[in-house]
């Protein structure tokens, strides 16, 4: 599974980590995630996210 980041502040979502804070599993695919996900971090939206 690949990693993203965000384009506004650097934030990476890891999906060997998940978001446990927001209620995102380990394991989680970032294309798994829902559309309403924000980053944890900035608040951006998902797509403001870039594949690393």
């Amino acid at each position: 599974m690949d990693s993203y980041r965000c384009m506004l502040c650097s934030y990476v979502y890891n999906p060997a980590l998940g978001d446990t804070a927001h209620g995102v599993e380990a394991g989680t695919a970032f294309e798994d995630l829902p559309e309403t996900w924000k980053c944890p971090r900035c608040g951006a939206p998902k797509s403001r996210f870039k594949k690393v």
